[in-house]
């Protein structure tokens, strides 16, 4: 219903703006959600032709530019990508793939470099959890929460089908052909399909400059990455149905990928023996219904299986060639209720059950069930926002030849935002909330690694912001908006790997005691330069305080911890005149150290790069046509994310979209 007023409201606007012989006068509607469905603190959000305009393949390349986030990045196309969100570890952070959780009980990581941008509507990052009470039990547990939603086919003018075709080129012999077909086959059923091919040799050149203690060169060359190849296909495919006061969807998911696994340049050594095959796939269905105007439901289910097959054939290691099978099936409900104007309250209920299995020699084969149940309430009244949760979690691990282990933990959440004028252009936002991450199957029951006594990680997170919003009447700026948040979080019983006497022996171990306090920055501007030129800027600053606390008698206590930089931040300026569109994106990284002592030894340098794209889009026989030119690294600066992983050079890229 609130999709049907906005489009009658585009419309109205639409035939204003064609007739140019007397001005129009569009009387003001205003569209109200239900208070359930409004969020109480802002996400930050990159969407539609913003993340077009990106020389960004991936999900993972698009959290770049978003505030509080550091993205490890392991170099090339194929490289595994995953990001840490405000210093507290990739663990923390819950990944959605149209609304619900993508997961990996196996070692609790989500490379999104497997998702590609091609279907991509919009991508959105919030920290603490998505402050809306209508949601899975799930997402009020993440410490934050990136949520990636897919195109939603949207018919008009008598329109039946939608088809655009992508092809790719881009240098380490890298090419990407897409293909995104949408078709309506009644009002209110549609399907689409989006397929995708990705081949590339990922061979670029890099400088190799190493030092040694004393402060002497002990080695500085050029040479050419190796054994960074990847083939990929992925297929998706949707079912979109309307209903009365609500809808459903179907989705199908594919992908299936056979990299090399480049390594880390040391020692002199250029090339890798490892490989990984993924093939991953899922079947997820989600409900949605508004059951007169006080209360909703919505309802989800899924299954994914994970096939990984990692192959080491390296001579001068231990040689492997393994596979691993994850199952994962998940179910899941959401209930609203308004209470009274202004006045809402939830319960929300999630099931899993994960089991991982190996050919490895005594292996656990862990299964895991997880009951989840929050309830929450939320309030909307005047000058005040407000939330807060309570989730539930029992979590019970079932193993081979081992102790079964189970645990309950309380975790509360309270959100709370404030505007001081009616006209709400300005609010000033604060929270705390608990949360954990239960230690995953590799932490608990690897082989001859695993420790099946350790505890959760856990983490209590304080944040006060505000958030200056205006859209002007007159001027160059048509839009502008700021928003900051200086928070500070805590994780205790942190795990992590450490030795236990023997060389090469590990075990996991709950050792660490991180306190982090940041500020996070995020200003965006419209600008109308000139007649028919739009300028966009948007940028982000970020300043991490990171530091061990674990032990004082450790030489690192109080320490930075290992690749979190001080500072960092990222721009994005967009010029477009017409059908011609200019844009320049920076990203920085501040100086950081790459082992826990904060010696020079482990220092690592800042790195900043630069991106430039140019693009040009045309019709031509009701068939529209995009050209878009982009070369990265334009400086060609010599880095690394993770150490010795060295980053591409300049490269370029050209791709060619048609849509019909």
């Amino acid at each position: 219903m609130t999709l049907a007023l906005v489009g009658c409201c585009m419309a109205l606007t639409g035939n204003a703006q064609g007739r140019l012989d007397s001005v129009q006068h569009v009387s003001e509607v205003v569209v109200m959600s239900r208070p359930a469905l409004r969020e109480v603190v802002p996400s930050q959000k990159l969407s539609g032709e913003q993340l077009e305009r990106l020389s960004s393949h991936s999900v993972a390349d698009a959290l770049r530019y978003f505030s509080g986030i550091q993205l490890k990045d392991y170099g090339g196309v194929g490289g595994i990508k995953t990001v840490n969100i405000r210093s507290m570890g990739t663990h923390h952070l819950g990944i959605s793939y149209d609304g619900i959780q993508l997961g990996n009980a196996q070692n609790g990581q989500i490379d999104l470099g497997q998702f590609s941008l091609d279907n991509v509507e919009e991508v959105s990052l919030y920290n603490g959890q998505k402050s809306t009470i209508f949601q899975p039990a799930s997402d009020f547990g993440n410490a934050g929460a990136v949520y990636i939603r897919t195109r939603q086919p949207d018919f008009s003018g008598g329109e039946k089908y939608h088809l655009k075709l992508r092809a790719k080129v881009a240098s380490s012999d890298m090419l990407r052909l897409s293909a995104l077909y949408e078709q309506q086959l009644t009002p209110r059923l549609s399907t689409s399909a989006n397929v995708e091919f990705l081949t590339a040799s990922g061979k670029y050149e890099f400088r190799y400059r190493r030092k040694r203690q004393d402060g002497t060169v002990a080695y500085d060359t050029t040479a050419t990455r190796q054994n960074g190849d990847i083939h990929a296909e992925r297929v998706e495919l949707n079912l979109h149905g309307r209903l009365d006061q609500g809808g459903w969807q179907l989705k199908g998911y594919l992908y299936n990928s056979e990299r090399g696994i480049p390594g880390a340049i040391v020692n002199n050594v250029w090339r890798r023996g490892e490989r990984q095959g993924d093939l991953n796939t899922f079947l997820q269905a989600h409900y949605y219904r508004n059951v007169g105007d006080r209360f909703s439901t919505r309802w989800q289910a899924k299954y994914a299986y994970y096939n990984t097959h990692y192959v080491n054939r390296d001579t001068t290691q231990h040689q492997v060639d393994n596979r691993y099978r994850q199952q994962e099936l998940y179910a899941s409900t959401a209930n609203v209720l308004e209470l009274l104007p202004g006045w809402s309250a939830s319960l929300s209920y999630d099931l899993k059950w994960n089991t991982l299995s190996a050919d490895l020699y005594n292996f656990a084969n862990p299964t895991r069930w997880s009951n989840l149940v929050a309830v929450a309430t939320a309030i909307d009244y005047l000058h005040l926002k407000a939330q807060a949760s309570l989730l539930a979690t029992a979590i019970s691990d079932r193993v081979e030849n081992g102790p079964d282990a189970s645990l309950h933990r309380l975790t509360p959440a309270v959100f709370v935002n404030v505007y001081p004028w009616r006209a709400r252009f300005f609010s000033l936002r604060a929270y705390v909330k608990k949360s954990f991450r239960m230690p995953t199957f590799n932490d608990l029951y690897y082989t001859d690694m695993g420790n099946a006594l350790l505890s959760p990680e856990s983490a209590i997170q304080y944040d006060l912001g505000f958030v200056l919003s205006k859209h002007l009447q007159r001027g160059i700026i048509s839009r502008v908006q700021l928003q900051a948040d200086a928070y500070y979080n805590t994780v205790h019983d942190k795990i992590v790997a450490y030795p236990k006497g023997q060389q090469f022996r590990w075990t996991m171990l709950n050792l660490g005691r991180v306190h982090i306090k940041g500020l996070d920055v995020e200003a965006e501007a419209d600008c109308n330069v000139g007649r028919d030129i739009v300028a966009t800027i948007r940028a982000q600053y970020t300043y991490q305080d990171a530091r061990d606390v674990t032990n004082p008698g450790d030489s690192f206590y109080d320490d930075q911890i290992p690749y979190i930089p001080w500072h960092s931040g990222s721009a994005i300026v967009g010029l477009q005149w017409r059908g011609l569109s200019v844009n320049y994106s920076f990203i920085y990284a501040g100086e950081r150290y790459n082992q826990q002592e904060n010696i020079k030894y482990n220092y690592m340098q800042p790195w900043y790069t630069s991106d430039v794209s140019v693009c040009w889009q045309w019709h031509h026989r009701k068939v529209g046509y995009r050209l878009q030119l982009e070369v990265n690294n334009l400086l060609s600066q010599d880095y690394d994310v993770i150490l010795n992983y060295p980053m591409p050079k300049r490269n370029y890229g050209l791709s060619l979209d048609i849509t019909l």
